[in-house]
């Protein structure tokens, strides 16, 4: 009986030393599979903006890496977040120009947009009635699309009139209340007029105007970022 009981027990030994390494690959394996899983959620939740706007979003005058969406990205992941910033800037473009190009510049990854038009219609007196219905066009689409928006607003020069500026200012106010969406209300708020963060022109922000501007809009940025958090 006791040579019975220990040739079972060496058996049971000798079957778990087989297995063992067995289960040891089965649990690396299990381990490897939820890393995986892990892994592809984290870029799942990679969130794609795409900023459409003028030369203020093309970064006039500036170099590589020094416009709007490059020093945006850079700030956004430096404070943790899995984002890309698209550059859908059109130098010289206005609120018309945009609403005409913006099926074909959408890319299919966007998860959000921030609309940054109207500058130059106010530079070129366009009339008010015009930018506000190619406005509104931009952002019907948009919302059409179920994209959050961050509009960031303009402010008619002086010179353009009482008149003028009463008509046009209002404009980004209302259609984020339209919409629903972020509204900064000014994106050269803290830059323009400055001279040392301007570019010679006096009308287009420099590098450091720039970082100005992602440093002040960046609460309204994240905004956009939790709305599209929500959605998810």
């Amino acid at each position: 009986m006791r040579q019975d009981s220990h040739k079972n027990l060496t058996e049971a030994i000798s079957v778990r030393k087989t297995l063992h390494p067995l289960l040891s690959g089965l649990v690396a394996l299990a381990i490897l599979a939820l890393l995986s899983v892990h892994a592809t959620q984290a870029r799942a939740e990679s969130i794609t903006i795409m900023a459409m706007g003028d030369s203020l979003t093309a970064g006039y005058g500036l170099a590589p890496g020094e416009g709007f969406p490059a020093q945006l990205e850079a700030a956004l992941i430096e404070r943790g977040y899995d984002v890309r910033v698209l550059d859908a800037g059109v130098s010289g473009d206005t609120s018309s120009g945009g609403l005409a190009r913006l099926d074909w510049s959408m890319d299919p990854a966007t998860d959000a947009v921030i609309v940054e038009l109207g500058a130059n219609d106010a530079l070129r007196g366009i009339d008010p009635s015009v930018t506000r219905a190619s406005l509104d066009g931009i952002m019907s689409n948009l919302s059409d699309r179920g994209l959050p928006v961050l509009l960031a607003g303009m402010i008619a020069p002086p010179n353009m009139g009482e008149a003028y500026g009463e008509a046009f200012n209002p404009i980004y106010a209302d259609l984020a209340e339209t919409y629903d969406s972020v509204l900064y209300p000014f994106f050269l708020d803290g830059v323009a007029s400055v001279p040392e963060l301007n570019l010679s022109d006096g009308i287009h922000p420099t590098a450091e105007g720039i970082a100005l501007i992602v440093e002040r809009i960046m609460p309204y940025v994240e905004d956009l970022l939790s709305r599209v958090a929500d959605q998810g």
